[in-house]
């Protein structure tokens, strides 16, 4: 039986090209919201981390009708280290829409988003996204997408894919590039006719593969997905399976949710192609297969691509430990870490010899960071180590991950790039003109990344964009400079005061002000000599009844530099710890007595 009147697609692109403005548009278009009803700009961006960083991380459903026709849209991150969003709810739909900007062309994560969906099978629509850009290159990106499916193997359905031309900020589409078009009704008509309906046995015992959870405060956990066979009922009593791991538990589904526009509509029963929410389900987890008690038959899921980067959270025993957050013991840190690694299929927890201290590991400094920001705000207290990436021996040689960067600069800052590529290890894979600046490819070890971004930003004056993606693992290329500067470390537990950081802040730039409560041990600045130097920002200046010409003028302060999160991450040394409270970060030796310091500091120089 096949569901004629179903389409179910996934959006799929690289960071910041377009994807959450179309599903704006193709919402509105398509009935999801009333007459005059204000709507917010990226309306899938629903967490406050998306809306401040213009990012969309967690993939997210919707529907919208066209005609007769129901279609279901899933929104994914296009940013590298969310990329095992993309992977999971592949399984979910039928076909993709590839989004590609008429500017940037295919970008690393659109080839690794591309290869997953053509591995399943899945036919693609390639809808070329800001073709109203002064610079857009629309034949060139053109040309790339059908080299890209070409080096893909993509098959001979997969590489006659119709192409788009669209606008998703002004909501128009075409099938001629120098044609601006009207609407999304060519968009609409191409996914109905190129992508193909659900289909499967409806009168079959019920099988629905769950590619994604949700939470309730009210019904606990939710799962997510589309069945492939049968129908579904409220009250069902039903079996979980797993494809990769013995597993059977019986359940009953308490309600069934569809999605409409951006509500989900409660209804009594489901059949086969629609994308369904399921509560009531104890003991759901991410590529679980609801079954028929009757045939047990669980549902292939895709592994899940490995993570390459990994960090110790442990719990905060600063001497300021408990001050500020709600959540401070190791058993409230566990059982977040344990949840989160139920919800995120891309992270991996495990327990250390400490019972205060647990390894995460995930695809990138950023997946981890968006989980750090997220904690904090729910009012976790903890501290990270600096994060390491994951190597492998094969046959008895050291491997470790490499990434393809994918850098665009001014053509006077290419010298100072390939210099500061060179440092990390990264060799040149290509080299082209994009008018007057430049795209080069690299192959850089994930390692070599770690801090990059900001000196990036500073050789190119703020110009340069830079991309990455994990790309395999390779021999290792040999030892990186992890941090070219040192820090200024309080010498004394108190008060910074103005007269103590006037004295200290000629050795380098400052973290903090006056009034910062300080304590010894904690990283007060940096020092670009290299090295660190135990400074007193605590000091006061002396009170004597002696006078001296020029003794009383007023301290002239630089303001601090003030780390956010992902600054505060790429600073951290191997000695040093990252304290994360709701109210503040903290950089902080391991050892935080500078006499103790100096003796582990000894003992290590001896074992070299």
């Amino acid at each position: 039986m096949t569901n004629n009147y179903i389409r179910n697609v996934a959006i799929i692109a690289h960071v910041d090209h377009g994807k959450t403005t179309l599903v704006d548009q193709m919402l509105k278009q398509g009935g999801a919201f009333r007459l005059g009803q204000q709507v917010a700009e990226r309306v899938m961006d629903s967490n406050d981390l998306e809306r401040e960083r213009g990012i969309t991380i967690l993939a997210k459903n919707t529907s919208v009708k066209y005609g007769n026709y129901k279609i279901n849209v899933v929104d994914t991150p296009g940013h590298a280290d969310f990329g095992g969003e993309v992977e999971r709810i592949l399984k979910m739909v039928n076909g993709v829409v590839l989004l590609v900007d008429a500017y940037e062309g295919t970008m690393p994560q659109t080839r690794f988003v591309l290869s997953k969906a053509l591995e399943l099978g899945h036919r693609a629509v390639i809808v070329i996204n800001k073709i109203d850009r002064p610079d857009a290159r629309i034949k060139e990106v053109c040309d790339e997408v059908l080299e890209l499916l070409m080096e893909l193997n993509a098959n001979e359905e997969q590489l006659d894919s119709p192409f788009v031309y669209c606008s998703g900020r002004d909501g128009v589409a075409s099938l001629d590039p120098d044609e601006k078009g009207e609407d999304l009704v060519p968009l609409f008509e191409t996914i109905v006719r190129h992508i193909p309906a659900p289909s499967g046995d409806e009168n079959g015992p019920v099988q629905m593969l769950v590619s994604a959870l949700d939470y309730s405060d009210y019904v606990g956990t939710i799962g997510i997905g589309r069945i492939e066979r049968g129908s579904l009922r409220q009250n069902m009593p039903v079996v979980l399976t797993n494809w990769h791991k013995d597993k059977k538990l019986s359940a009953k589904v308490t309600n069934i949710y569809q999605f409409e526009g951006l509500t989900r509509i409660a209804v009594q029963s489901a059949g086969v192609g629609d994308i369904v929410c399921v509560s009531g389900v104890e003991g759901v987890e991410i590529g679980d297969t609801l079954c028929d008690p009757s045939a047990p038959d669980p549902i292939e899921f895709p592994r899940i691509s490995e993570p390459s980067v990994e960090m110790t959270f442990s719990v905060n025993d600063s001497p300021f430990a408990g001050k500020e957050g709600k959540f401070v013991t190791s058993r409230h840190l566990r059982a977040r870490l344990y949840k989160e690694a139920v919800r995120d299929v891309s992270i991996r927890v495990s327990d250390t010899e400490s019972a205060d201290a647990f390894k995460v590991c995930g695809r990138g400094e950023m997946h981890l960071s968006i989980l750090i920001e997220n904690m904090r705000r729910e009012g976790y207290e903890f501290q990270v180590s600096m994060p390491k990436v994951m190597y492998k021996t094969e046959d008895g040689v050291l491997k470790e991950p490499i990434d393809k960067l994918i850098v665009d600069v001014p053509e006077e800052s290419v010298g100072v790039v390939m210099e500061k590529m060179g440092q990390r290890k990264g060799e040149l894979d290509s080299m082209s003109p994009m008018g007057a600046r430049m795209r080069m490819e690299f192959s850089v070890p994930g390692r070599g990344l770690f801090g990059f971004k900001s000196e990036f930003l500073t050789a190119t004056k703020g110009e340069g964009i830079m991309n990455s993606v994990f790309d395999k693992y390779d021999v290792y290329r040999g030892e990186i400079d992890r941090r070219p500067c040192g820090s200024l470390v309080a010498h004394e537990t108190g008060e910074a005061v103005a007269y103590g950081l006037f004295n200290a802040q000629d050795r380098g730039p400052l973290f903090i002000g006056p009034g910062a409560k300080v304590y010894e041990g904690m990283v007060v600045g940096e020092n670009p000599k290299g090295g660190d130097i135990v400074v007193n920002v605590c000091k006061k200046k002396q009170m004597t009844n002696m006078r001296a010409a020029g003794s009383d003028e007023a301290l002239r302060l630089t303001p601090p530099k003030i780390l956010s999160l992902e600054q505060a991450i790429e600073f951290i040394d191997d000695d040093e710890l990252l304290e994360v409270t709701p109210a503040s970060f903290r950089v902080r030796k391991k050892i935080l007595n500078s006499s103790l310091r100096l003796k582990a500091e000894a003992k290590e120089k001896k074992k070299d």
